[in-house]
């Protein structure tokens, strides 16, 4: 039985050494080269002293940075990604967090830490993986090892500014990605094209099966991301055929028309999730690609990223929601109301995820932890946590989970309770409209729905005056040349509400 990630890495270069592992189009690394420098540098590290504590990996996207990921793994210890993109106060909030006494890094950041408040000790990448390997102290380190250790700690946002710091080990990503490449049918030929930064825990996705089946993954540039044309254009020059893109991405693509001007050739499969994928923008790509798999994918990093799968086989209607379907193998959903009682067949609870999954808690957080990774109170017998998402769905007539929305982007206006994606769903439909979002000020008392698109804000008011009741009616409708996104990829709303609390 696999007990650490590791494990994938060292089965795969053994058949496939001189394979690409990962490549950014420029600059590449076989498995071979992954596994030596890999080694090298846990050895660096574990010579230092440095073992079971967090190791920060603070490098530009580049295979060398998932390449440290993994030396960070070889000496004993959990990696802690960060990447040069991310805001300096961010960063600064992070180190106090951690209190990490070592980073890895490149040529590049090595000089961006030293105008930080920290004094620990930085290993520089090209260095520390250039270096003798100590096989003996390496086995050692493993030989002790348990699967129930972090394996990394990725920081998410919190609702009071300080970010939280999601420690996952290695048996919860194991699972996971046996699960996920289960469902999603990955394998050798398998060529991922990863969207996502690699400080996010959505790049896993990409990451370990590349090690478990010597399939090869591209860090596509983020700068491809806006510009459509020469995004596919990359995907067909790399053969790319495999894409598990944030939604906001994939309507870029489709929302720009650059499916008019070039089209993916070799995308065989396009799973998808983190927002809900507008039914007007998803048939686009339907379109284009007929004869690939979509799988809507639904998880939060706290349960070690996805949870629940759909695959699209039927039509939906532009008013209609893709479901996020059942769980993976292993993992169950319990839709608790506000009584933390199962909820019944179509009414909406709070989703709420149990399994192996779940991970440890937050990083040196114990408060949050306990206000998110609660006893199971369906379980009266012996201790068993679940984790809280904060979602809320319900049962469709066919068994299918469907999302509704964040229990924060519940508001109650007008003396009605009202779910701002219903709003974004209208939107969304109308024809010169290509992607939709509400923002509420709690303060004023007022809905403003931002968007992109062809449509007039006064075309856009009407119509949503025909389709909705008067009391879900945006207060405020605002065009914008592209929705604002976060760091990794999904709509900007808090810089949204703060754009629409400023007027």
């Amino acid at each position: 039985m696999m007990t650490n990630l590791l494990s994938y890495l060292e089965e795969t270069v053994v058949r496939l050494p001189d394979k690409v592992a990962y490549s950014d189009g420029t600059d590449s690394l076989t498995f071979r080269q992954v596994y030596d420098q890999a080694r090298s540098l846990g050895t660096a590290l574990s010579r230092e002293g440095y073992y079971r504590e967090p190791v920060v990996v603070f490098m530009g996207r580049h295979p060398k940075m998932v390449t440290a990921f993994l030396g960070v793994l070889y000496a004993g210890c959990h990696y802690v990604p960060l990447d040069e993109e991310m805001p300096r106060h961010r960063i600064q909030l992070i180190f106090q967090s951690l209190k990490p006494r070592c980073a890895v890094c490149d040529g590049k950041t090595a000089e961006l830490l030293k105008d930080f408040d920290w004094e620990g000790r930085v290993f520089l990448y090209d260095e520390a993986a250039d270096g003798d390997v100590d096989g003996a102290a390496l086995t050692a380190i493993r030989n002790k090892a348990l699967d129930i250790d972090p394996a990394y700690i990725v920081f998410t946002s919190g609702s009071t500014g300080v970010p939280k710091g999601v420690a996952a080990c290695h048996r919860s990503v194991i699972d996971y990605i046996e699960n996920l490449s289960e469902v999603l049918g990955f394998d050798e030929d398998t060529v991922f094209g990863n969207q996502t930064p690699l400080y996010f825990d959505a790049c896993l996705k990409e990451v370990y099966p590349t090690l478990k089946f010597g399939a090869t993954a591209y860090l596509v540039p983020k700068q491809l991301f806006m510009l459509p044309v020469k995004l596919v254009e990359y995907l067909n020059e790399h053969h790319i055929n495999t894409i598990c893109w944030v939604v906001s991405a994939m309507t870029i693509v489709s929302g720009l028309g650059a499916f008019q001007q070039v089209q993916p050739k070799y995308l065989r499969l396009v799973a998808f999730g983190s927002e809900v994928f507008p039914i007007k923008q998803f048939r686009l790509w339907r379109e284009v690609l007929p004869d690939a798999r979509f799988v809507n994918l639904y998880g939060p990093t706290e349960a070690t990223g996805m949870s629940c799968y759909y695959e699209v086989k039927r039509d939906f209607a532009l008013d209609e929601a893709i479901p996020i379907g059942r769980p993976f193998r292993n993992t169950e959903i319990l839709l608790l109301d506000e009584n933390d009682c199962l909820s019944g067949p179509g009414e909406t609870g709070e989703i709420c995820i149990r399994g192996t999954g779940v991970t440890l808690g937050y990083y040196n957080d114990p408060e949050r932890t306990a206000e998110a990774f609660v006893q199971n109170p369906l379980n009266k017998a012996y201790p068993e946590i679940i984790y809280r998402t904060g979602d809320l769905a319900r049962y469709n007539e066919e068994g299918e989970l469907v999302f509704l929305s964040r229990k924060d982007y519940q508001i109650k206006h007008m003396g009605h309770r009202i779910e701002l994606g219903e709003i974004e769903l209208i939107a969304n439909m109308m024809p010169q409209v290509s992607q939709a979002c509400c923002v509420f000020d709690d303060v004023k008392k007022k809905i403003t729905l931002f968007y992109v698109g062809e449509a007039e804000a006064a075309e856009v008011v009407a119509y949503t005056k025909e389709k909705l009741p008067r009391y879900m009616v945006p207060n405020s409708v605002r065009r914008l040349e592209r929705l604002p996104q976060t760091p990794n990829g999904k709509i900007d709303r808090k810089g949204l509400k703060e754009q629409a609390c400023a007027r």
